[in-house]
């Protein structure tokens, strides 16, 4: 990106934090080429590609490694990885290098209870749950409906099991959680600074009064923050822009009107000093004797269509009926046939229309259905399929969700071999061998869906919305 034309008032207000000098070498770094990556899936990397998978991608993406994250690395532009089979089974995620620094710094771990508070379009969510290796409740909250479906998307492309994703207003989720969240990541809607050099549009939406208006909006959302973590708990506040006001002066103040949280730890990526777009990310712990707090509240439009609306009505009745007795045991009879290594985590079945969902429960405690009650989810856990004439037809989320291992049969090819090229077209495949029924099609082990197999074919059950044609 050469020649940038910046805001004079923004780079008026470089310079006052950065002093002249360093400030003129912040700002050449807009003339410079921005940087690419991307982050290793750890859900994928059990399968036949084994612990190898950065060295697989090694050669092909010419990858070296992003400093601050540990699964993260940079790759050339040139290499085009997202249009690679490896993207379409989930072994890695796309995604700007500092960015990568803030669900770092939160330190999810197995088996604990986290919030992704703003999380569209998932590269935290889908860091976080990697961290998590599927032990625990991971919640996803996006209040925007079309950047919540995207959300849901990419944590099925990752093969997340243990993910709820939500479409709540802050006070939404404050009202019903209160000291629920173990940790809570709060990448906080900003100005968008760190995003000048790779979006034009982003540089014209920019102006002091934005400024002063997603300052005041990241301090309402973290009292809704403060109020859902437990005593002890950890909080991450990230931006990817610069000035002090969305960024140190937002959580001073709240600091001072919150003396129970202390800041463990401060960072800022700045792209003239290292290989990305900049971030800022402050790490911050609750004390372990806060006492109960008032839930706050803010204005938020109703986003919801008419017809989202009706989803949320009939969501809540499905799971106002009677047990899923009959549900469960065609999913047994089908999990027996097709995925005899598979085990569903802690949870509990919920049904939407003809969809069957696995909700996941948290590792210690009282989380289930009733707790959604009254609220837009866009994900209820893992979509196990969809019940069609006493039988069960396997969804694609769940073909993304297991191992190889797992399953009755899989047909395994290499990314460059026309089988591979000829299933993401949508075509039949020859079957390998005497097998029949459900299985999987996978690239170098990893799944990319499902076939099911009659008379020495494959019949390919890939998403039409995901066929590639060229």
């Amino acid at each position: 990106m050469k020649n940038v034309q910046l805001p004079e008032a923004y780079v008026r207000q470089m310079q006052a934090l950065l002093g002249r000098e360093e400030a003129e070498r912040f700002l050449d770094s807009y003339n410079d080429a921005r940087a690419f990556g991307l982050r290793i899936n750890p859900l994928k990397c059990r399968q036949l590609i084994g612990d190898n998978a950065a060295a697989a991608l090694k050669q092909p993406f010419h990858l070296e490694p992003v400093p601050w994250c540990k699964t993260g690395y940079y790759y050339e532009e040139s290499t085009r990885p997202g249009k690679h089979p490896y993207h379409t089974a989930g072994l890695y995620y796309i995604q700007e290098p500092s960015a990568m620094s803030a669900a770092e710094l939160l330190g999810a771990q197995p088996g604990e209870t986290i919030l992704d508070f703003a999380a569209a379009p998932g590269g935290k969510t889908t860091q976080i749950a990697g961290s998590m290796n599927g032990e625990g409740l991971l919640i996803a909250n996006e209040i925007h409906p079309a950047r919540a479906k995207i959300l849901s998307e990419n944590v099925e492309r990752l093969g997340i099991r243990n993910a709820v994703v939500t479409n709540a207003a802050p006070q939404e989720l404050s009202r019903r959680f209160p000291a629920f969240f173990d940790r809570i990541m709060l990448d906080s809607p900003c100005s968008g600074e760190g995003m000048f050099r790779k979006d034009e549009v982003a540089i014209t939406e920019w102006s002091e009064a934005h400024v002063t208006y997603c300052a005041e909006r990241s301090a309402d959302i973290l009292e809704h923050a403060a109020i859902m973590l437990k005593p002890g708990g950890v909080l991450v506040y990230s931006t990817c822009t610069f000035n002090r006001s969305e960024n140190e002066d937002t959580i001073d103040q709240f600091i001072v009107s919150h003396p129970s949280f202390r800041v463990e730890q401060v960072e800022r990526l700045w792209p003239h000093q290292v290989r990305g777009e900049g971030h800022f990310v402050a790490r911050l712990r609750k004390a372990s004797d806060e006492g109960q707090l008032k839930v706050g509240h803010i204005d938020e439009p109703d986003l919801r269509s008419s017809k989202d609306k009706r989803r949320e009505r009939d969501m809540r009745s499905a799971r106002q009926a009677k047990p899923l007795t009959a549900e469960l045991a065609l999913w047994s009879s089908f999990a027996e046939q097709a995925l005899p290594g598979f085990t569903l985590g802690a949870g509990e079945p919920i049904r939407f229309g003809d969809a069957l969902y696995w909700l996941p429960h948290q590792s210690s405690g009282s989380f289930g259905a009733a707790d959604l009650d009254g609220l837009k989810v866009a994900r209820p856990g893992l979509h196990l399929g969809d019940i069609r004439k006493n039988r069960l037809e396997p969804a694609h989320a769940l073909a993304l969700a297991v191992q190889s291992d797992e399953a009755a049969w899989v047909q395994s090819y290499t990314p460059d071999s026309p089988e591979i090229a000829a299933y993401l077209r949508g075509e039949t495949l020859p079957a390998n061998g005497d097998v029949s029924g459900w299985g999987l099609v996978a690239v170098d082990g990893l799944p990319l869906g499902w076939a099911k197999a009659s008379n020495g074919q494959l019949k390919n059950h890939l998403p039409k919305g995901l066929r590639r044609f060229s």
